[in-house]
């Protein structure tokens, strides 16, 4: 490794803090350089790590970790942590199969000291470990490191809140990368840095150096008290003001990247109680001319050509079809094209979801409220007791944030909201806190909503028409997966039928019901069955987890005796359980049911293809688990008729 100097002997902070604080531009260096060459060639996040190199290399070197904890929120940008904390040499597995995870995890380092990839949780959780050391009588110090667009969810203001009133020692450091946050929060700090420029403050400056310089002896403590009204305006007017006004002593803004000045400053707050905020300014995507210019396309990669930085795509015969995401975003600009009431709320992802579509031709109709999922949902529902119709366009695995707002401030109140979840099902790499497994077991609790999932991309546009246009009476939401749809041909949009499914084959032996894209799956499992075991299976396309079809799923009980529901979802309080719950309240004692799905653990990251065939939820799993299903009944039955005819 002739081209770094020093990483390559850096296994843990400790051999960092060996080093002379000369040589630490030179780790940062190397660090950025090693990451950029991985991350290029294998994906991940890529440009919050690169902005947070000098300020991770100045952590490790001013404080004792992991005796002291460092909390990183989110964990975007903790791939820099990483490399210093012993897995270095394991980056090129991140977020693959086996290796490395993309965001930080208890699990896998010491130095990880608290997991999230969701943002705003740092500054609470290390108020938290706070807490636990003064109440062993413990000494070691607490930093939570939060961007500045994880500052726009509300959980970040109540831990500060808190923080100021328990007056603990925990430093918070401002990660200010001008991202997201930047035009909403700084705004205060925007305006007084345009006062001071502009040419009536310039004119004014002019005229006192000019008064200055002729005043003789005295021009100079003029010119030193001109200059420190000045900065006392600032201070004040600027967001120091409010995080003074919580409780905590404000420094900075400093630059992020002259870490010479980072350490100086860490080694002084470092010895003063608590709490601090120490405010520092960064540049995502430093030091990669690519990631610099297109923050927001290079905040997560793929495989990407290093020195122009574009992506490289994998050859394909023939275009892929659209995205469901481009496929949501084009039905829902269609919609609002014909109808005014309806609005677009999304919490921090207009891009991901599809509405960066509508946003440009409608802004006034779109409305991102930073990462506020609770905000979203409630802000929906007053929309809606004036009659407008919001289509709320979030996460799955980000909607959770925002269960209680469902039910008090939407359901309860049975107000025509419109839920989109993207991202549902197994996203990939992003692992365990972005996997949407749990959203049909927790919407189809909620009274009075609706509950579907579309096949295909088709479906997702009658069911948003559907949602918008017919089931007006209280919550509404479609589910829907990362990545790209099947392809099937587009018509206009119509309204489906409430609660009604549809049988795509029949059979006699078997009936497999599933909801969403793994319909598809389901649909091929069946193939599989009669070619390979002359098994003849039913399938389902349910569309509604609530309500269901009753008649139809009783129907194809009755006929096959054998009923299993797929879904690429949690089976606790799942659609297989919907299903459970009917054949149970109808007293279907006669039907065998099998529920195929998640289990009650939660799924690790590695490829889509990867986890759903780990699952048993690709075709041949699905397959084989009908076998198994009608294998097992029928040994039952046989243990059953021989412990009779033994009677």
């Amino acid at each position: 490794m002739t081209a770094y100097k020093y990483l390559f002997d850096i296994d843990s902070p400790a051999d960092l803090r060996r080093l002379p604080e000369s040589a630490l531009r030179d780790v940062a260096a190397e660090v950025r350089k090693y990451l950029i060459d991985v991350i290029t060639q294998v994906g991940g996040h890529f440009g919050a790590g690169l902005g947070v190199i000098e300020l991770t290399v100045a952590l490790h070197y001013v404080f004792d970790t992991p005796r002291d904890r460092i909390i990183f929120d989110t964990g975007h940008q903790g791939y820099p942590h990483k490399i210093l904390t012993g897995r270095r040499d394991a980056l090129p597995t991140i977020r693959q199969y086996g290796g490395l995870s993309g965001f930080l995890k208890r699990s896998e380092s010491p130095y990880d000291v608290f997991g999230a990839g969701h943002a705003s949780t740092s500054i609470s959780a290390a108020l938290g470990i706070a807490i636990a050391r003064d109440l062993k009588g413990e000494d070691f110090k607490v930093i939570a490191v939060i961007g500045d667009g994880a500052m726009t969810g509300g959980l970040a203001y109540e831990a500060m809140n808190n923080c100021g009133v328990q007056k603990r020692n925990i430093i918070v450091i401002l990660n200010d990368n001008n991202m997201s946050i930047a035009p909403n929060v700084w705004a205060i700090s925007n305006y007084f840095t345009e006062i001071f420029t502009t040419p009536t403050a310039l004119k004014l400056r002019q005229h006192f150096k000019e008064i200055a310089s002729q005043a003789g002896p005295i021009g100079d403590r003029i010119r030193f008290l001109i200059g420190r009204i000045e900065d006392g305006f600032k201070a004040v007017l600027t967001p120091g003001m409010l995080f003074e006004s919580l409780g905590f002593k404000y420094f900075g803004p400093i630059n992020g990247h002259n870490i010479g000045q980072l350490v100086r400053i860490l080694r002084h707050i470092k010895e003063l109680p608590g709490p601090i905020l120490l405010h520092v300014r960064t540049q995502k995507g430093k030091g990669y001319k690519p990631a610099e210019t297109d923050k927001q396309f290079l905040h997560a990669i793929g495989k990407v050509d290093k020195i122009t930085g574009n992506a490289i795509a994998s050859p394909a015969l023939t275009p892929p079809p659209p995205t469901y995401q481009k496929v949501f975003g084009e039905a829902l600009r269609e919609i609002m094209r014909e109808n005014s009431r309806v609005v677009g709320i999304t919490a921090a992802m207009p891009d991901g979801t599809g509405l960066d579509i509508v946003q440009k031709e409608f802004p006034d109709r779109v409305f991102d409220v930073g990462i506020a999922e609770g905000h979203a949902v409630t802000s929906a529902a007053g929309m809606a007791t004036e009659g407008i119709i919001p289509v709320c366009a979030i996460y799955s695995t980000f909607l959770q944030r925002a269960f209680d707002m469902i039910v008090h401030d939407v359901a309860l109140q049975h107000l025509h909201v419109v839920f989109a979840l993207d991202r549902a099902g197994l996203v990939g790499a992003d692992g365990p806190t972005h996997h949407g497994v749990l959203d049909l077991a927790y919407m189809r609790i909620i009274p009075g909503s609706v509950v579907m999932a579309p096949k295909d991309e088709q479906e997702l546009r009658d069911m948003l028409y559907s949602a918008i246009y017919a089931y007006t009476s209280g919550p509404v939401s479609l589910r829907y997966p990362r990545g790209n749809a099947v392809g099937v041909p587009l018509r206009p949009m119509q309204i489906l039928p409430l609660g009604k499914g549809e049988v795509l084959r029949q059979g006699t032996h078997i009936a497999l019901v599933a909801v969403g894209p793994i319909v598809y799956r389901v649909l091929q499992a069946a193939e599989l069955l009669h070619k390979h075991y002359g098994i003849n299976a039913t399938v389902v396309n349910a569309r509604f987890v609530k309500p269901l079809d009753e008649e139809l799923l009783c129907s194809v009980a009755h006929s096959t005796q054998h009923v299993m529901t797929i879904e690429d979802g949690q089976i606790s309080g799942g659609f297989g359980s919907a299903v459970a719950e009917l054949f149970a309240q109808r007293q279907l004692t006669d039907v065998r049911l099998k529920i195929h799905g998640i289990g009650d653990h939660f799924v690790e990251h590695g490829t889509q293809e990867e986890l759903y065939r780990l699952l048993a939820l690709d075709a041949d799993g699905i397959a084989h688990a009908a076998v198994d299903f009608l294998a097992s009944v029928h040994a039952t039955h046989v243990a059953c008729t021989s412990h009779t005819n033994r009677r």
